[in-house]
C-alpha cells in the first residue's frame, strides 16, 4: 500500500525504513532535510513540502504521523485537513493526550475522515524492527489497515482497542507503569551499590536477567547501559527529564478515584531530580538512553 509519512525522528526515521522493506511505498516528509535523504536512498519519496505529501498520494489517501504530542501534533492536523477529502485517514503514531486525539476524531469524522490512535512501543530499535502497537479507532478503520500494522509490529506485538483515544490511553498507563519500574530499578542498584560486599553491578545485572522473577527488558538494557558506560555511570546525568504521559496518568487516575502511589513518587522523583543527584537518577537515565535513544549525558 501507499503511506504518507510526516515526522522523521528517531522513531519514524526507523519505522519508515522497516515499512519499505515490507514492500510498501512511502511518501515521506521532514523539516529537516537530513532524514528525509537517508529515507529515499531506501526507497521512499520525499517531498519539501505538506502540499506535495498530500498531492503524491492515491486516494483514498492514508498519513501516518510521527510527531511530538501536543501543539506539534495538533496544528500538522490543523494544515493537513483542508487537504484532505472524504475516506482519507490520518493515523496518530505519537504519545498524544488521549483526550486531545477524542476531540481530534470526532471533529474530523464531521469532515469524513477517518482517525486511528497508535501508541508505539519499543523505543527506535522496536521502530527499525518490529515495534509493539497498541490501536485505537473504530473496527472498520483497524481491519482497513490491519496487514499495515501487523507489518511494523513485533510478532503477536499488536492490539486493537475499540474507541477513539483508546489505543492512546493504553499507552500512556504503559508509560505510567514504565517509570514505576524503571524508579524501582533504580533504587534497588542504589542499595546494592552501598552495600558492605562490594558487589559487581554489572554481575548482578546479568544475574538478576537470566531466569530470576524480575527477568526483563529492563534489566536487559541496564547490563547494556553498564557494558557501554561502566557501572560507575559517571558520565551519564542525574536529572531526569518527564514527558507527558507520566503526568497524564497521575491526573487521570486521581479523575477516576484511582490512587497510584508508585507511579506518583516515580513522577516526583524525576520532577526533584535536578536539586537531588543520587546514583538511582543515572540508573533510570542509563535506562531511557538505551531503549529511547535519549541523550542523557552529563553536562561539563
Amino acid at each position: 500500500m501507499q503511506l504518507g509519512y510526516i515526522g522523521l525522528g528517531k522513531m519514524g526515521k526507523n519505522m519508515v525504513l522497516h515499512v519499505l522493506e515490507k514492500g510498501h511505498d512511502v511518501v515521506a516528509w521532514n523539516r529537516s532535510a537530513e532524514p528525509r535523504a537517508e529515507v529515499e536512498a531506501a526507497g521512499a519519496v520525499t517531498v519539501e513540502s505538506i502540499e506535495q505529501l498530500i498531492a503524491q498520494l492515491k486516494t483514498p489517501r492514508v498519513i501516518w504521523l510521527m510527531l511530538p504530542a501536543g501543539a506539534v501534533t495538533g496544528e500538522m492536523i490543523d494544515q493537513i485537513t483542508p487537504l484532505l477529502t472524504k475516506g482519507d485517514t490520518i493515523i496518530d503514531g505519537g504519545n498524544s493526550f488521549y483526550k486531545d486525539t477524542m476531540q481530534r476524531a470526532a471533529a474530523l469524522q464531521k469532515a469524513g475522515i477517518r482517525f486511528i490512535d497508535v501508541g508505539v512501543s519499543g523505543g527506535p530499535a522496536g521502530a527499525r524492527s518490529g515495534a509493539c502497537l497498541m490501536i485505537g479507532g473504530d473496527a472498520h478503520a483497524f481491519e482497513m489497515y490491519k496487514q499495515l500494522f501487523i507489518d511494523i509490529t513485533a510478532p503477536n506485538a499488536l492490539q486493537f482497542f475499540s474507541g477513539n483515544g483508546a489505543g492512546h490511553f493504553v499507552k500512556m498507563v504503559h508509560n505510567g507503569i514504565e517509570y514505576g519500574m524503571m524508579q524501582a530499578i533504580g533504587e534497588g542498584f542504589e542499595v546494592l551499590k552501598e552495600s558492605p560486599f562490594h558487589l559487581d553491578l554489572f554481575k548482578v545485572s546479568e544475574v538478576y536477567n537470566n531466569r530470576s522473577v524480575i527477568e526483563s527488558r529492563l534489566i536487559g538494557w541496564l547490563q547494556s547501559g553498564y557494558l557501554h558506560q561502566g557501572t560507575e555511570l559517571q558520565d551519564i546525568a542525574t536529572t531526569i527529564a518527564h514527558s507527558g504521559e507520566g503526568q497524564w496518568t497521575v491526573e487521570t487516575a486521581q479523575e477516576l478515584n484511582v490512587q497510584v502511589p508508585i507511579i506518583e513518587a516515580s513522577l516526583n522523583v524525576r520532577k526533584e531530580s535536578a536539586n537531588n543527584p543520587r546514583y538511582a537518577n543515572r540508573v533510570v537515565n542509563v535506562l531511557r538512553s538505551e531503549f529511547g535513544g535519549h541523550v542523557v549525558g552529563e553536562k561539563k
